[in-house]
């Protein structure tokens, strides 16, 4: 797989490298703020990272651009289907991908008890341009984690979003496809 391969046929590989993903990644052309604006819908790419699969496994949804200085980072589903919108400064990213227990039933079920106490609906996220690996685009920054997501387009309707977490020895990949 190289950055010349479709889109297609890199969504129907199983995973990739990190090395292929930015590649990927580089060859994408970069977005404006208002671009993002929208709900999207997300999953992630798989390239050996510790956190592949785990945002699914809590039915992690996407994310909410209402303007570049209102975004919503972190929206589930909940067990009734309507989405929740979570205040991601009570999540913890360092245990959430290093401990084997973050992957377990029990702590499915824990997130969906707590994620009634994180819920919010004030924005925990702004867009800003900035610049990654050389070109500039749409960034969205957490307000209270040290994260950056930077997105470059597919197509029309789907990015493809790479985690900066300050610490994190690999970024992590994720799609985003535009709702409606």
């Amino acid at each position: 797989m190289n950055s010349s391969v479709p889109f297609q046929e890199i969504m129907q590989a199983s995973t990739c490298t990190t090395e292929q993903a930015l590649a990927w990644f580089d060859s994408l052309d970069p977005v404006d703020e208002a671009f993002m604006l929208g709900r999207w819908r997300g999953r992630g790419v798989a390239t050996g990272h510790p956190m592949d699969g785990l945002l699914e496994l809590f039915n992690w949804y996407g994310k909410e651009f209402l303007s570049a200085e209102a975004v919503h980072p972190l929206v589930f589903t909940a067990s009734d289907g309507s989405l929740v919108k979570l205040d991601p400064r009570w999540m913890s990213m360092k245990h959430a991908r290093n401990t084997p227990l973050a992957r377990h039933a029990f702590s499915r079920r824990l997130f969906s008890l707590l994620s009634r106490l994180m819920r919010t609906e004030q924005p925990r996220a702004r867009l800003r341009m900035i610049e990654y690996r050389g070109k500039v685009s749409a960034a969205m920054q957490y307000d209270n984690l040290p994260i950056n997501d930077i997105f470059h387009r597919i197509d029309d309707k789907t990015v493809l979003g790479v985690m900066d977490l300050k610490g994190m020895r690999q970024p992590f990949f994720f799609l985003l496809e535009r709702e409606g």
